[in-house]
Parts: C-alpha cells; sequence; structure tokens
C-alpha cells in the first residue's frame, strides 16, 4: 500500500533517511531532526511532501519517497523533484519502489506537472539498471533522471486508485 504520511510517521521517515544515507556511504551527512522534519512535511508552509510504502500483510513502513515542486523556465510549468526514495533490503524487489514511482507519477499529472526528475549516485547500478526498465532519460554528469511524456503517463496509469496528494499552491 502507498499513502501519505502522518505525523505519526516522522521517526521512521527519519529512520528510512538514516538507513539511506548510510546505504549510500554518507550517514553523517543524515543530520535532519525529528522536529525539522515535522515543519518541512506538516508545518504551515511545507517544503516537501512524502509517500510511504507498506507491507500490505504487516503494515510496516518499507519504503518512503521524499519529494518538492520544482519550476522549469523552459517549459513555464512546475515539475516534481524526487529527493529520496528508498525501499529497506529485506522488501527490495517486491514492487514497492516502483509503487512508489508510479505514484509520483500520479501526482504529476494530477498537478500538471511535466517534469519529474532526480538524482542517482553513478555506482549505484542496480538502481540504475531498475530506472532504465521504466524509461527513465539519464543526463550528463549528476545523473538526473527525467521521466515525462509517455513513460511518465504509463507510470502514473499503474497507481493505485484514489491517491491524491495535491501540493500546497
Amino acid at each position: 500500500m502507498i499513502r501519505a504520511p502522518t505525523v505519526y510517521d516522522i521517526a521512521e521517515i527519519r529512520a528510512m533517511i538514516r538507513e539511506l544515507a548510510a546505504y549510500e556511504r554518507a550517514v553523517e551527512q543524515a543530520r535532519a531532526t525529528e522536529e525539522q522534519l515535522r515543519e518541512a512535511l506538516f508545518g504551515e508552509h511545507p517544503a516537501a511532501f512524502a509517500l510511504i510504502a507498506e507491507d500490505d500483510e504487516t503494515g510496516e513502513a518499507v519504503g518512503f519517497a521524499l519529494w518538492f515542486p520544482r519550476f522549469s523556465t523552459w517549459t513555464g510549468t512546475r515539475g516534481m523533484h524526487l529527493e529520496d526514495l528508498y525501499v529497506r533490503p529485506h522488501a527490495r524487489g517486491g514492487g514497492y519502489g516502483k509503487a512508489l514511482l508510479a505514484a509520483l507519477a500520479a501526482v504529476c499529472r494530477q498537478n500538471g506537472y511535466e517534469r519529474f526528475e532526480w538524482w542517482v549516485l553513478a555506482w549505484n547500478e542496480p538502481t540504475i539498471d531498475f530506472y532504465k526498465s521504466l524509461g527513465v532519460d539519464f543526463l550528463d554528469e549528476w545523473r538526473v533522471c527525467r521521466l515525462s511524456g509517455e513513460p511518465l503517463r504509463e507510470l502514473a496509469a499503474q497507481a493505485p486508485p484514489s491517491l491524491d496528494q495535491t501540493p500546497a499552491r
């Protein structure tokens, strides 16, 4: 199941951020506190939005995605920047990463976002291969990913029904 987080998920989100940072060999850089995350996600003017992937049988949070809107001067439209996508090791291969990305693609479509972009570490070949399977375009040096056009529509079509996470305007 993919769902929007509640304030009660803050500790779990922070734990998964730290797990992701450890995987990326930079745990010392993951300094966000629970209070900072609470303000960023649930404050009067949210800086970011998130989704939680849960195991349907156990209810365990097995992954998350954290994103924020961006704006393209070239297209004159907003887009989405995916800051973090993480699935816990024991849950990888279970479709949670794809479900999170599909839900985010649906958010893009619901809000008229033409671009869905993120970064991936150049050494992370399993993840790069996964992104390639979705039709992602890889840009130079930064390995910035862009999902747009038909691949974005196809992924959005695979999102769970009734997902609505419209950002504040």
